[in-house]
């Protein structure tokens, strides 16, 4: 079911996909730049992350070059058990993020480790509880690309 957002629940998402302060009270600061109170700031973060509107809210590091790895993959999963899959894929520390796709393979995640090692039993983990067999797909070339949704 979807999720009403106001115009501050766009601002907090549209706002904050661009940085968060790096300093002793980040919350503070990111809500004097959005024109609200601390404790909403704080309030409105967790409610979205509670409804599901947002599926993570942290820093993206990049793993290889902090000695870990990272690989796109996906998984072939019959409509009916995409939401099962989905969120034993959640539930993983080592998943960044997933999600549905019209294709074949539906079910798109984003895997990083702390070692080029930690992938392999990573996908053999998600195998072994979701079933399915995990194409892997690491990259080739990196590309930056500021991807930024719009709420």
């Amino acid at each position: 079911m979807p999720h009403e957002l106001d115009d501050l629940d766009r601002a907090i998402i549209n706002g904050l996909q661009s940085g968060f302060p790096v300093c002793e009270y980040p919350f503070r600061e990111a809500a004097a730049q959005l024109g609200v109170g601390e404790d909403e700031l704080i309030a409105r973060v967790a409610r979205l992350l509670e409804q599901r509107v947002l599926t993570r809210f942290g820093p993206l590091y990049n793993a290889d070059r902090m000695g870990g790895a990272f690989t796109l993959a996906a998984l072939s999963v019959a409509r009916p058990e995409v939401d099962r899959v989905a969120a034993i894929l959640d539930r993983l520390p080592e998943v960044a993020h997933n999600y549905e796709r019209e294709h074949p393979w539906n079910l798109w995640f984003v895997l990083a480790t702390d070692s080029p090692e930690g992938i392999e039993k990573a996908i053999a983990r998600i195998e072994a509880e979701t079933g399915h067999p995990v194409l892997n797909l690491p990259k080739e070339r990196e590309y930056f690309v500021e991807l930024k949704l719009s709420a």
